[in-house]
Order: C-alpha cells, then structure tokens, then sequence
C-alpha cells in the first residue's frame, strides 16, 4: 500500500512535526512493507512583509493543494486539522484527517492574540477546519476532541475514531547528574522546588492564573522559611505583556527562568530536573505535556477538565484550572508529601507504557485498511 502523509510546513507547528514524526515512525515499524510518502508545502523566506504573509497565504490554500493532487498513492492522510481544506481538492481518491482540538471555534482568542491578520486568519482557519467533512474518516486524539468534531462539524461518530497520541522514547527518566546541568546552562538557582511549564502563552493554557499561584507561594514560603523557594520554569513560548506585567507587579522575576524553544534533549533534562509539571490548561485537544512528564518520572498537576482527565488517568493531581487556591493547594500538598509524589511518579511511568507510536501507527493503519475495504 502506497499512503501519503500530508505534512504542514516544517517548524509550522512543532506539536504537528512531533505528531508527523511519530505516525510515520510508527507506521514503518507495523507496516515494513508499506510506501510511506511525506508531501510538504514550498516554504518561503521568513518575514514580517505584507506581501510574505499573502504569499504564505496562497501557497497554503492554492499552490500546495494543486500540487498534493498530483501525487499517486492509494490513500492521503492529512495530519493537521488545519490543513482540512485539502480534503476538497482530494474528493477523488480515499482520505483520511487527523483533528486535534477545535479550540479556535471555542475560544477565538486563543488564534487572534498572535495572528498577524486575525481576521482573515480566523475566516481561513474556519474555512480549512470544515473541509474535514469531505474526508473518508476522521482520527481524533482524545474522546473529547471527537464529541467537539460531531457537535460543531455535524460529523457522524461512524466516521470518527479515537486514537490517541504518544510519547517518543527519548522521554525517559535521567540520572540527577545529567539532568541538573540544565540548570547551570540557564542559570537556574539550585536547591528550589521546581515548577514547570511547557508550551505556549495562549489564553487557553491558563500561564495567569499559575502566575498568581506562583505569588501566593511565595507569600506563603516567607512565613515558613523550612521549605525548599519555589520556582517556576516557562519552557517555550515568551510571556505576554500582560502575563510580564502581572509579573512585576508580584515581583516574582526572581522566581521564574524563561527557556526559549528547547529542543528534545534540552526538554527531556527539563521534565527530569522538575518536582512537579504544572499545567492547568483551560483547554486541550489531548495534551501531550502530561505523557511527557510522566513518562520522564516527573509528577504532574493538571486540569479537571477537557480531554486531560482521559489522559492523565489516576496518575495526576487534578483541579478546577480557574482556582488559584486550589492549584496552590495541590502544588503545596506535593511540596510536603514525599510519598504523594513517589505514588505519582509510580502511576506516570506505568500509565506511559502502551502510549507508543507503535500502537498509535497500527490503530491509524487499521483505519486506513477499514476505509479501502469500505471503498473497494
């Protein structure tokens, strides 16, 4: 069997590479003797002009799509709900689409903050979202994710799948040694209680309300001077200017390190150095992070709310992601708790076990299979 993966344009989105990756790295190893083909779109000269962005613009909607449709293969698989409009320029041949979340639909903001033209951004990210339906079969990573596609797309539960993502081998557990040198390499104060987060600075990832947790914490932690200062690190994406400002209003800067786009080994050191992953999404189509915590012997607290319950399981502390106090309740109970943490580090590692690329691969293979058969 010949299959496409219909990939975004390198470093697009990192979450899509690492998802690309690791569906094509999968689908070698379950299915050897399948042509595995990627496609990308032409990348052009980074930039800030006008004109780039137009032209960015009409490679994505017009020349990547007449070029995809030249290519022979018994099946395409469009990695990126974003890339939904290609399914209309595929109607021919079998076609099968991975969405990941509908967060735009749900809460706009989350794209226009960072958008270089919201609106027409906003209009083609609608447009290109609903082009799903012309697909064969939709994936979607979570169950959460699913019930969004069926309300907001008017897409039937039989032609939806659940598979989950997965994490990469190179998130392991390190030896401390090769861990803490992460903290020399970005000046990190040694001898804290780590807080990390790993992402983005959208709205949806809640960063202000673990700001103000990181504030009363500290408040806290002058009053009772026998535990270890907390300390908080950003992996990924800067600040805003309103989450900078709630900074220094709080005087917290010398309790955060902002780590610019780590790559995998510089992460894997960062998940191994931390006492606790912090991540109170207000929303999440799967939410990768969490595996990787866990996968890296790393406790983890999250949100109660969308798809991260069905990740996480019973191997993370869960709150109610719009309560500080609560957030400051469950990093103070880890803090204290050397057993709570060792219970937690024990689920992680185990629950991480059956989330391979191997087992995303063959379920994504099986959907292909299920899609020709129906066709044939």
């Amino acid at each position: 069997m010949r299959v496409a993966i219909v990939r975004r344009a390198p470093n697009t989105s990192i979450s899509m590479d690492v998802y690309a990756d690791g569906l094509v790295s999968g689908l070698k190893t379950v299915r050897p003797d399948w042509d595995i083909v990627e496609l990308r779109p032409q990348t052009s000269a980074a930039g800030g002009g006008i004109t780039q962005k137009l032209g960015k613009y009409f490679e994505q909607y017009w020349h990547y799509p007449k070029t995809i449709k030249q290519h022979q293969a018994d099946i395409f698989h469009i990695i990126d709900h974003s890339d939904g409009h290609l399914a209309r320029w595929l109607a021919s041949v079998p076609v099968v689409a991975t969405c990941h979340d509908l967060i735009n639909f749900l809460q706009p903001e989350n794209a226009s903050h960072q958008a270089a033209l919201p609106m027409l951004s906003s209009a083609l990210w609608r447009y290109s979202v609903k082009g799903l339906q012309a697909a064969d079969h939709v994936v979607t990573v979570s169950a959460h994710t699913a019930k969004d596609v069926t309300k907001l797309l008017d897409i039937s539960a039989d032609d939806l799948t659940v598979v989950h993502n997965a994490v990469g081998a190179a998130f392991k557990p390190l030896a401390p040694k090769l861990s803490e040198t992460v903290f020399q390499q970005y000046d990190i104060p040694n001898d804290r209680f780590y807080l990390l987060n790993v992402g983005s600075s959208q709205p949806r990832k809640n960063i202000t309300t673990i700001l103000n947790a990181l504030a009363q914490l500290v408040s806290q932690q002058e009053i009772t001077s026998s535990l270890p200062l907390i300390h908080l690190i950003k992996a990924g994406a800067d600040f805003t200017v309103e989450q900078k400002s709630l900074i220094e209003r709080n005087h917290l800067q010398g309790y955060i390190t902002h780590v610019k786009k780590p790559d995998t080994e510089t992460l894997v050191k960062l998940y191994n150095a931390a006492n606790v992953l912090v991540a109170p999404s207000l929303y999440e189509g799967f939410g990768i992070t969490i595996l990787e915590a866990m996968a890296c012997g790393t406790p983890v607290i999250t949100a109660n709310s969308s798809s991260l319950p069905e990740v996480a399981g019973n191997a993370a502390l869960m709150v109610d992601p719009r309560d500080e106090d609560e957030l400051v309740a469950a990093i103070s109970s880890l803090r204290n708790d050397q057993s709570l943490q060792e219970k937690l580090v024990s689920r992680g590692l185990e629950r991480t076990q059956s989330y391979t690329w191997a087992n995303t691969a063959e379920q994504v293979a099986c959907v292909y299979e299920s899609v020709l058969q129906e066709k044939s």
